[in-house]
């Protein structure tokens, strides 16, 4: 019964955001990886790969590398300081050419974590120093998850779960509104190491949108 509730509202989020992102713009796919390697109670490093599509699977947009040394300053505190490189092929505005465009940042963020009863909250604040090819950009961004499991207590092996988060992007220019993304999706703990999690995310700008299925691997390893 469980599994038919997790295909149920997986499929059915699937075909509301087909159905109504036909009206203004395509749906994309993202496939992610995050790793989270502790390698002591104080010392962390993490890695992240992200590929992402026009369409599924096919039609390159972008390619995400991200990596970062983390220290905890308490269990729940973790600051990190990171590097991404960011491999992006948009199209030409008006026509089905592209063009290549690499980016090379550097970012500084502070997680914060807790529970509210079977709820998990977190909280990160990132700022990112963007080196593009003919500009340097510097943007704030402030994410809120929630994770919430509905047949355990906790985030354990088999639970399965509901997943949410908003993430705003601020730049220090004269548009201070980037984008907002809003996401809600299902997710299971396959074992203390592994989870795995689907849903769709929706990516706003100031005056439009676009919708990606997102496909994701979180890994949290202990070296």
């Amino acid at each position: 019964m469980t599994f038919r509730i997790l295909f149920f509202l997986t499929f059915s989020m699937l075909f509301f955001t087909v159905l109504s992102s036909g009206q203004k713009s395509d749906l994309g796919n993202w496939f992610i990886y995050f790793g989270n390697q502790q390698i002591n109670k104080k010392w962390n490093w993490w890695t992240e790969a992200q590929y992402r599509s026009y369409n599924f699977a096919s039609d390159t947009e972008q390619i995400l590398l991200r990596t970062a040394a983390g220290y905890n300053i308490t269990p729940d505190d973790n600051i990190q300081l990171g590097y991404a490189f960011i491999h992006s092929q948009p199209y030409l505005r008006g026509t089905d050419e592209k063009t290549n465009n690499n980016e090379h940042r550097i970012y500084q963020q502070f997680i914060h974590k807790h529970n509210i009863g079977r709820l998990f909250v977190q909280h990160r604040y990132r700022f990112e120093e963007r080196f593009l090819k003919d500009d340097f950009k510097v943007r704030f961004r402030y994410f809120l998850s929630l994770n919430i499991p509905f047949n355990r207590k906790v985030l354990e092996q088999n639970a399965f779960y509901f997943s949410s988060y908003n993430e705003i992007f601020l730049q220090t220019r004269a548009q201070v509104f980037d984008r907002n993304r809003l996401y809600g999706g299902l997710g299971y703990v396959l074992n203390q190491n592994i989870r795995l999690e689907t849903g769709i995310m929706y990516q706003l700008y100031e005056t439009s949108y676009r919708p990606q299925w997102q496909v994701i691997c979180i890994g949290n390893l202990v070296l």
